[in-house]
C-alpha cells in the first residue's frame, strides 16, 4: 500500500512539468506609453495560450483556442469580448509560442527588435448570442459581457482608418487592431 501511494506521488511530480502551463511576465511599454506588464501562458494540456496585459484601464486579455482556431480579446475598460479566427500564418503556433515562453526568448525584445506582425479585424455589430458556439475556453472568458465577431480585413483600408480602432500590442511579435465602423467602441 505504501509502494502504491509514494509511486503516485513520485508520478504525480514527474508528470505536473509536462501538463501544466509555462509562464512568462513582460514588462514594458503599454499600447498607450505608459508602463504596463504583460504576461503569457501556454496550456499544452488544453491547446491554448493566454496573454494578459495589465495597464489600470486599459488592459485587457486574450485567448488564443489552437483547437477550435479561434481567439478572443477582453477589453476590460470596454466591457466586451472580440472573437476572430486565427490567422494561422501570421500568428505563432502553440508550439512555437510555448518554446519561445519556456526560453524566455520573448524577454529583452521590444523597440530594438523587428517590427511585430499586424492583422486588422472589423467587427461586426451584431452581438454573439450563443457563446458555447465558441468552445469552452472563450465561452468561460467572454460570459457575462457582450460579445461580437470579427473578420480579418486583407491590407488597408482607408474606411476603418478613420474608424475607431483598438490596437493591442502582443509580446512584441504581433499587433492586432480591431475596428469598428459604429460610434460606439
Amino acid at each position: 500500500m505504501k509502494l502504491t501511494i509514494v509511486f503516485a506521488g513520485l508520478l504525480g511530480v514527474f508528470l505536473t512539468p509536462a501538463l501544466a502551463s509555462s509562464e512568462i511576465n513582460i514588462g514594458g511599454n503599454s499600447n498607450s506609453g505608459a508602463s504596463g506588464q504583460q504576461s503569457v501562458s501556454v496550456n499544452n494540456e488544453h491547446n491554448v495560450a493566454n496573454v494578459d496585459n495589465n495597464n489600470g484601464w486599459d488592459s485587457w486579455n486574450t485567448l488564443w483556442d489552437y483547437n477550435t482556431d479561434l481567439a478572443a480579446i477582453r477589453l476590460f475598460g470596454k466591457k466586451k469580448c472580440i472573437v476572430h479566427r486565427m490567422n494561422k500564418n501570421v500568428m505563432p503556433s502553440l508550439q512555437t509560442l510555448d518554446t519561445l515562453v519556456k526560453e524566455k526568448k520573448l524577454q529583452g525584445k521590444g523597440p530594438e527588435g523587428p517590427p511585430p506582425k499586424g492583422l486588422m479585424y472589423s467587427v461586426n455589430p451584431e452581438e454573439v448570442k450563443d457563446l458555447n458556439k465558441l468552445g469552452k475556453p472563450i465561452a468561460n472568458m467572454c460570459r457575462g459581457i457582450p460579445t461580437y465577431m470579427a473578420e480579418e480585413i486583407e491590407g488597408a483600408s482607408l474606411f476603418f482608418t478613420s474608424g475607431k480602432c483598438f490596437s493591442a500590442d502582443i509580446l512584441w511579435i504581433l499587433n492586432i487592431s480591431y475596428c469598428s465602423s459604429t460610434e460606439e467602441d
